[in-house]
């Protein structure tokens, strides 16, 4: 018979963005629970607002299938003593399985007999299995916990009821000192508690209660509210999907309604009027036709429309409150001058442990000169980007960053053009944030694209410097993000730019220009390379190429950031040629020899006087060859030359013993393939692919 179960979890108000991870989470537990209890189902509905996570099972079976099994055992020799009765062993066994040594049977298994069992189990009832979901309520996880009354127990927010009915039938479980039973609670103004019949009932009963249990069925009324009332209008209404989201969360029987602002209130930048709406009271904001801003917002109450104009006038209150605030310190920001700014970033620190803000000004601007210069900008463009790197930061002293902490950057932009800063500088200060999210816009200018870059990457040097690095899921300065932010843009950009000589020359002209941060960055060199490495290593997972061509590319001894990414790349387009396979058996061949030698870092001597046959004279000129313009060469072209020494590089080995007794003959081989395996390893770890 197919059967019902719901499962309600009521609760004191959520926060909005743990709403929707909270019910998922219940739904996929419950989920892999019900399949290691071996009942079968056809569907588990979800159901969540603010004040519950629920779900609906459908299709249940009566009971668990019965099993039957066999066990095995230990060695006949172990269960049966020297006089052929049954060891503690063999009694411990059966005893554990329920049987009786007299149940054994002995098969063999490689040679061995052992001792194994039938055991027949079974099927619990499904009322049984479902009491058990107490257990996996109890397991779950969220970002906040809290205790209540005299409870151990933590959850997201104190449960107040809990639900739990298999068709009409109440199944025990408990959780702290609330039991499970029949009743649920409406709306907290609207509604009232109801006591359901059957699971099915569920929707139904909590509708005529003035809650939309369904998120998704909410969360399109909302919209279609929205869109309404743009259309009474003729608005333009940007349904913004993370916001549309967070409301949907914040409500059971959402009612959409328009408010207004004085429009002198324009006059400031719209992004300042955006995020008072958006981020700080939840509001929509509205446009015209045209996409200019509009002195209306559109926000929605958890309520009917009963003393809607009460509600409209209290929120249009709130955030005039919060639109004189930024325009107070809008016109009072503009009372002093941009180094005014910078000065008083003097006195503001960027971590107790490396610098002030200023200072870490002082050292972008070195960085970014080198990478300036390194990846091609022009006389104009350095010129733009010194002056960014020396002011970048002034707005965080202002007073609309002060209380608008997500206008950092947007501020700045707006600022220096008020303060006739040229454009170009000004839009190089916005972007340096960017991108602000895994999947975040990048700078799309080079100017700003270089002081971003600059900027993270002094921030990842400094904290790990200062020994603050991230560990496992800890990462209070978002390294992690900055890092994967400088392989976007210079992967976006195709910048060529090896991270190694970046950072020592960085360093060195610090020093120089007494800007160094109180603590020392030479030893963190290769674990930030490294570092930067595992982000590329991220990024390429996510391009579909194969986890070993991956690890080849990003093995390279090469710091250069994109051309790792160009070699994984050009890895995976060749790896189904013809000859693939035996190029890369060649090339590793050469590294695994040549790893004999234990030589210093640097060009080897070859003596071509001490060749003793062809093979080795083709294949030294060969390398001398490609070396000449080795570091000007793409990743495709460097490939392309290190594969086409293969045959060369198998008559070698055909030819030549490298390992001689002479050791002056052995030690020029083993000079010449590691001239050889050092070019290998710039372009990839060639061991680390699979040919076979």
């Amino acid at each position: 018979m197919s059967r019902t179960f719901l499962l309600e979890i009521g609760l004191e108000e959520m926060p909005a963005h743990v709403v929707t991870p909270s019910v998922n989470q219940l739904a996929d537990k419950t989920a892999a629970y019900l399949k290691d209890q071996r009942i079968s189902y056809d569907q588990i509905k979800k159901f969540s607002t603010p004040r519950r996570l629920a779900i609906q099972i459908t299709g249940l079976v009566d009971k668990q299938p019965d099993v039957d099994e066999e066990v095995k055992g230990p060695a006949e020799k172990i269960v049966k003593d020297k006089n052929g009765d049954w060891s503690k062993a063999a009694i411990g066994f059966t005893k554990g399985q329920g049987l009786s040594p007299a149940d054994i049977v002995f098969k063999d298994v490689k040679g061995t007999k052992y001792a194994f069992v039938k055991k027949h189990i079974e099927g619990k009832p499904v009322q049984v299995v479902l009491s058990g979901l107490s257990n996996v309520v109890k397991s779950m996880t969220f970002p906040t916990l809290m205790k209540w009354g005299t409870n151990k127990f933590e959850f997201i927010r104190p449960i107040k009821w809990i639900v739990a009915l298999l068709d009409d039938e109440v199944i025990p479980m408990q959780i702290v000192d609330v039991h499970s039973g029949r009743t649920t609670w409406g709306h907290r103004f609207l509604g009232k508690d109801v006591e359901l019949k059957n699971a099915k009932d569920y929707e139904e009963a909590l509708t005529n209660q003035h809650v939309i249990a369904d998120a998704d069925k909410r969360k399109d009324l909302i919209r279609k509210q929205i869109e309404a009332i743009a259309k009474k209008h003729n608005w333009k209404i940007n349904i913004d999907s993370d916001l549309l989201e967070e409301v949907n969360n914040l409500v059971e029987w959402p009612t959409s309604f328009a408010g207004k602002f004085d429009d002198h209130f324009l006059k400031i930048p719209r992004e300042v009027l955006i995020t008072s709406m958006r981020n700080h009271q939840r509001f929509f904001y509205v446009e015209d036709q045209d996409g200019n801003l509009l002195p209306y917002f559109v926000s929605v109450r958890n309520g009917d429309e009963n003393h809607l104009d009460n509600v409209i006038a209290g929120n249009e209150k709130v955030l005039t409150a919060r639109l004189d605030d930024a325009d107070f310190f809008y016109n009072e920001d503009q009372q002093q001058t941009i180094d005014d700014y910078v000065n008083k970033l003097k006195t503001v620190s960027f971590h107790d442990k490396i610098s002030s803000e200023y200072d870490k000004m002082q050292r972008v601007q070195v960085i970014a000169k080198l990478i300036g210069e390194e990846v091609g900008l022009d006389e104009k463009q350095l010129k733009h980007l010194q002056r960014a790197a020396e002011i970048y930061k002034f707005d965080l002293v202002t007073g609309m960053v002060g209380e608008f902490a997500e206008l950092q950057g947007v501020m700045g932009e707006k600022y220096a053009l008020l303060a006739g800063e040229d454009p170009k500088v000004a839009t190089a200060i916005r972007e340096h944030y960017l991108p602000i999210s895994a999947d975040g816009q990048l700078p799309k200018t080079k100017v700003g694209a270089v002081l971003s870059v600059a900027d993270k990457l002094d921030s990842v040097m400094t904290f790990f410097a200062a020994g603050m690095v991230p560990n496992g899921s800890n990462d209070p300065y978002a390294l992690r993000r900055q890092a994967a932010g400088i392989v976007r843009i210079v992967t976006n950009e195709k910048w060529r730019m090896p991270l190694v000589s970046l950072m020592k020359n960085a360093i060195a002209q610090e020093k120089q220009a007494d800007v160094l941060p109180k603590v020392d960055q030479n030893p963190i060199v290769s674990d930030v390379v490294s570092f930067i490495k595992e982000r590329i290593k991220r990024q390429l997972k996510s391009q579909d190429i194969r986890y070993d061509l991956i690890d080849a590319a990003v093995g390279s001894t090469d710091s250069d950031i994109y051309f790792n990414v160009e070699t994984a790349m050009t890895l995976n387009d060749h790896k189904d040629d013809a000859h693939f396979k035996e190029a890369i058996e060649s090339l590793t061949r050469v590294v695994r020899i040549a790893q004999k030698g234990n030589f210093k870092d640097g060009l080897l001597e070859v003596d071509p006087n001490m060749f003793e046959n062809d093979s080795e004279r083709v294949l030294n000129e060969q390398v001398d060859r490609i070396s000449q313009n080795f570091d000007e060469l793409n990743a495709n072209q460097t490939f392309e030359e290190l594969t086409s020494l293969r045959p060369a590089i198998n008559d070698y080995f055909d030819q030549t013993m490298v390992m001689v007794d002479d050791e002056k003959v052995r030690t020029n081989r083993l000079a010449e393939l590691t001239n050889l395996a050092r070019l290998i390893d710039r372009f990839a770890a060639v061991d680390e692919i699979i040919v076979k």
